[in-house]
């Protein structure tokens, strides 16, 4: 099962003991095949496991993978597109929502491209915890080098004709 294009969706993350940990509310799909679902959102409600919310401050388009083991949020600011990354399962999703295991890691990548590896502590202490099982493991380490990667060849919503193009078609969906 996919989402429709022009479909709203929820978005939401879990951790590896199945905790909520974090809900996106009316995400607004622009592509979606058996591959990948590519979608944007602007200034929407996020809930916190705990209960809390906040709200995104700028418009963001975000790629999701069936596949591949990491996430990918284009913040589109003035002073160019930021990316936060998760480190995560591929997605899936059903009726109720687009969902995935959040595995801790992040990596923030600034307009130059240049990168920055996050909560490595949480990683470390999350595995032992919640009992990350070897392939897990292996799993993430190989995400993270994918992504970084695609990050260096500017391949997939790190080419900024991908943002481009897929931000004037989340404003046309508007």
């Amino acid at each position: 099962m996919i989402p429709t294009e022009g479909e709203t969706i929820e978005i939401r993350s879990y951790k590896h003991n199945g905790k909520l940990h974090r809900v996106w509310e009316q995400s607004a799909v622009l592509k979606s095949t058996s591959q990948e679902i590519i979608g944007g959102n602007d200034r929407i409600l996020v809930v916190e496991g705990d209960g809390s919310s906040w709200r995104t401050r700028e418009p963001a388009i975000f790629y999701f993978h069936h596949e591949k083991w990491f996430n990918v949020i284009a913040m589109i600011r003035s002073d160019g597109t930021h990316y936060y990354c998760n480190i995560s399962s591929p997605c899936a999703y059903d009726s109720e929502a687009l969902k995935y295991i959040d595995y801790d890691l992040d990596i923030k990548v600034y307009p130059d491209h240049s990168f920055q590896l996050l909560d490595e502590d949480e990683f470390l202490l999350h595995q032992q915890t919640m009992n990350y099982p070897f392939d897990v493991k292996e799993k993430v380490t190989e995400g993270v080098e994918e992504l970084k990667y695609w990050i260096y060849q500017g391949k997939g919503p790190f080419d900024p004709q991908f943002i481009e193009r897929w931000y004037e078609e989340f404003l046309m969906h508007r």
